[in-house]
């Protein structure tokens, strides 16, 4: 909120002014939520890959390593999955997919919506929970066909894909929670018009308080202005 309102104003102002000011208007930042539905099969005859990430989530440059997961949102007409895969680089969201029940297909979807956007060259690295929907055939196959190492946290250990499992909690509070869904297509529109805003407004932390998209435009004009050869 400080930053926003520095670049808005175009002069410093306080930190702890502006708290006072949120407490005065009673304004708090939503808090997020313990219920939790289990979206992970583990209990699956597919091979799981070791886990090479190592919880390593340092990146220095867009598609060295993507995070996949999924996650649930409540409607009047039933859970809508949500299959996401976000590169590690500018924490942005690469893909996604949504469906009211959680088949293969489904993460497969999003994982073509990132490589049909992203274009991915071989070393890539995807990391994943061992779920069967990550560890089927199918989908194992995709990955090796384009050059892709396959990571798998280990099992139960949501910390070997904290970035990603940070990045659908953010979701969640600030796009679902308080919110009321009558039908799935109306929590579909919200979540891709969030998923927008989440990549191109919202501050991040880690990103030193700027978007993943203005993030990630720093660094290829960093990049072209030392003679370095980006991908588009």
């Amino acid at each position: 909120m400080t930053t926003e309102l520095v670049e808005e104003l175009g002069r410093p102002v306080n930190h702890k002014r502006i708290g006072r000011i949120m407490r005065t208007h009673d304004l708090a930042s939503r808090k997020r939520r313990r219920f939790r539905v289990v979206t992970t099969d583990s209990k699956h005859a597919h091979p799981v890959a070791p886990n090479v990430l190592g919880r390593d989530f340092a990146a220095t440059a867009p598609n060295q390593k993507w995070l996949a997961d999924l996650t649930y949102v409540p409607t009047d007409e039933g859970w809508l999955y949500l299959a996401l895969v976000l590169d590690l680089f500018g924490r942005k969201i690469v893909g996604w997919a949504m469906s009211d029940t959680m088949p293969q297909e489904l993460t497969a979807a999003a994982l073509w919506v990132a490589l049909g956007w992203r274009d991915p060259q071989p070393g890539l690295m995807h990391h994943s929970d061992r779920g069967s929907q990550y560890a089927a055939r199918h989908y194992r196959k995709v990955l090796e066909a384009r050059g892709i190492t396959v990571s798998m946290s280990r099992k139960g250990n949501c910390w070997d894909n904290a970035p990603m499992e940070s990045a659908n909690g953010t979701l969640k509070v600030e796009c679902v929670h308080g919110e009321h869904f009558r039908t799935r297509a109306e929590a579909q529109q919200a979540i891709v018009e969030y998923i927008g805003y989440y990549n191109t407004l919202r501050r991040h932390s880690s990103l030193g308080n700027v978007s993943p998209a203005e993030f990630e435009r720093r660094w290829h004009a960093s990049a072209i202005s030392l003679g370095q050869r980006v991908s588009p």
